[in-house]
């Protein structure tokens, strides 16, 4: 199945999550953003499953890019 198929929704509200994980007696953070399904697999969405992006704050904004293998 091909996620990335083509549909007019380039804009959604997504999500930013912490789920704390216990690992032995420490706990840690573990921080998630969702990503709305249409946007996701809309055919200019730059992401593919398993992707490694680099993550920057810019001027109070998130830049998400893929990283430089």
């Amino acid at each position: 199945m091909n996620i990335n198929k083509v549909t007019k929704m380039r804009k959604g509200i997504g999500r930013f999550i912490n789920r704390r994980t216990k690992t032995g007696k420490k706990v840690y953070d573990r921080f998630f953003i969702y990503v709305p399904t249409e946007v996701g697999r809309d055919g200019t969405f730059p992401f593919k499953d398993g992707d490694k992006v680099e993550i920057e704050i810019k001027n109070k904004t998130l830049v998400i890019r893929k990283a430089k293998e």
